[in-house]
């Protein structure tokens, strides 16, 4: 497996340049923390959360708080390595087909039952039944996990999904074909265990309110005022409830980040994101940070909702107009750097290898207005007009407001007769257009789901879940699958498709344009300590946060 080195984030509010404070921290043991301080932390949400249920999340904030109040087979520590969860340890099959997972005894539900192996088998069955209509349920386990997608696809019956309970602390789980990744995977939510007689008590009102949820993490949600914000307290029967540290987390939904800046200069917030317009202003103070992050921002072109977008020569332009650079330069100004593919840089390496990725493959795309002039007047002829007018979706917060104004002056500058108009929505109405292929050019956004190329790459095969932008084409398929089939336990040959098929996404097909790798600049009260930044999961982990007086 391939594992992201992540620097934590909240080194620089230690006053040291090293990690060494938070690595203490993270041990729970002489870790400087003061009992006489209040454990207690308020930080910001960009939106409301969609949805508490594991099942059904397909964002970041919903996998943020899930990720906190719920625990899978393993969670991610400070340095990004797998670290022990429900899980103690594994093993797996020479051919790498079977994997066993020997769950901990001690692990409780905060009801008082015990965390088993049916607790996964359920969850994972009702991730792939087509009646619940979970979005990562197929996209994750289907072609993975044995009769995953035949499951999803009506094919089959749930207790023919490839995960079966032992006995209470002893889960098997047989794939499809060997998956290299595949522990790396057991960290994202839809993985997590599920408490049966709770979900099904409960139908279709779990996950909606606090009362409706359960959890088996360090933390369990107390309140949930949808648009205000809610509140995760120390879970008690957590099994390793004597590293929390912190008593509870608050979360204010804050789109504005002027608001942000005020709450927190007042006292009333302990983090919150900075723009450009603040990060001159803040970054030489103690409490300013930068948080790198393997995020990508990009336009997903919708082939199929303007004629002009089927055009490879017009996406081409659109890719080629934008200035990536400035924006990050000047409009993000926070640490953002400008994406030259779709993996991102410091992501993961070649195989037994330094090499990262990113590095290997080279840019695949550039800034060149005489080029995109080019193969612009080529789409307008092919198109036979002289005018084309186009719909950018965006996010409705005060970032991605200059964000996508920028992205609308530079293509409207630099491409004659083209006209772009922005509709600016809400965070989970752009995610629920996504989903739908309602929209022309979204400026959409990718984390990882697990540390791997191809939580990058599988995305646009013909007919994938993530693919409602319409894109087809069957070499680069064939690559992605010949990675994930005969190559899955030869690594060199595997990688090497992986640079092939970004190549043609890019290079050849414009399939989506990279914009920028995210950073988020912020501010973060020096006082806090063992709060880091993962790969996947939650943004930011708390279980070994701890407030210092």
């Amino acid at each position: 497996m391939f594992v992201l080195m992540l620097s934590l984030f909240l080194a620089a509010c230690s006053g040291d340049d090293s990690a060494s404070d938070e690595s203490d921290g993270a041990d729970g043991e002489g870790d400087g923390s003061d009992s006489s301080a209040e454990q207690e932390i308020t930080v910001t949400a960009k939106s409301e959360i969609s949805s508490m249920d594991p099942s059904l999340i397909t964002d970041t904030v919903g996998f943020q708080w899930a990720g906190e109040t719920l625990e899978g087979l393993y969670r991610l520590d400070e340095e990004g390595n797998l670290s022990p969860g429900i899980a103690e340890d594994s093993s797996v099959s020479e051919d790498g087909m079977t994997w066993t997972f020997n769950l901990r005894e001690d692990a409780e539900w905060s009801n008082g039952d015990p965390v088993t192996a049916d607790d996964f088998v359920y969850a994972w069955q009702r991730a792939v039944n087509p009646d619940t209509g979970s979005e990562y349920g197929p996209y994750f386990l289907g072609g993975i996990i044995e009769n995953a997608q035949a499951i999803a696809d009506g094919e089959a019956e749930l207790d023919e999904l490839g995960a079966t309970a032992v006995d209470d602390h002893t889960l098997e789980v047989n794939l499809e074909q060997p998956v290299p990744y595949f522990e790396s995977m057991t960290v994202f939510v839809t993985f997590m265990p599920l408490n049966e007689s709770f979900v099904e008590e409960h139908g279709d009102k779990f996950g909606t309110e606090a009362e409706y949820t359960l959890s088996n993490g360090p933390f369990e949600m107390t309140s949930w005022d949808h648009s205000e914000g809610w509140t995760v307290e120390k879970n008690d029967t957590y099994w390793d409830a004597d590293t929390v540290q912190l008593d509870a987390v608050n979360a204010q939904v804050i789109k504005e980040i002027s608001t942000g800046v005020n709450l927190y200069e007042s006292g009333e917030l302990d983090q919150t994101e900075l723009n450009a317009e603040f990060v001159d202003e803040y970054s030489t103070t103690e409490d300013f940070n930068v948080a790198e992050k393997p995020y990508l921002y990009f336009f997903k072109f919708n082939q199929e909702a303007n004629e002009a977008l089927a055009n490879v020569d017009a996406r081409k332009a659109i890719s080629m107009a934008i200035d990536r650079q400035g924006l990050v330069d000047v409009i993000l100004n926070d640490g953002s750097v400008a994406a030259e593919g779709y993996v991102p840089s410091n992501f993961v390496n070649m195989p037994d290898s330094d090499e990262d990725f990113r590095d290997a493959q080279g840019p695949l795309v550039e800034h060149n207005v005489e080029k995109a002039q080019e193969h612009w007047n080529a789409a307008l002829e092919e198109l036979g007009t002289d005018s084309v007018e186009i719909e950018l979706l965006g996010d409705d917060t005060g970032t991605s407001s200059n964000v996508l104004a920028y992205y609308k002056n530079q293509l409207q500058e630099n491409l004659e007769g083209l006209t772009i108009n922005v509709l600016e929505v809400p965070f989970n109405e752009r995610v629920e257009r996504d989903q739908n292929s309602e929209f022309e050019i979204e400026a959409a956004t990718w984390g990882p789901d697990y540390v791997d190329p191809n939580t990058y790459l599988n995305m646009y095969l013909e007919g994938g879940q993530n693919n409602n932008m319409n894109y087809v084409n069957e070499e680069y398929d064939a690559l992605i699958e010949q990675a994930n089939g005969e190559y899955a336990q030869d690594p060199d040959q595997r990688f090497e498709a992986f640079l092939e098929a970004e190549r043609i996404l890019l290079e050849e097909d414009a399939a989506v344009a990279p914009m920028y790798q995210d950073s988020k600049a912020q501010l973060f009260r020096p006082s806090i300590k063992g709060v880091f930044t993962t790969a996947t999961g939650p943004e930011l982990e708390f279980k070994w946060a701890y407030v210092e007086e």
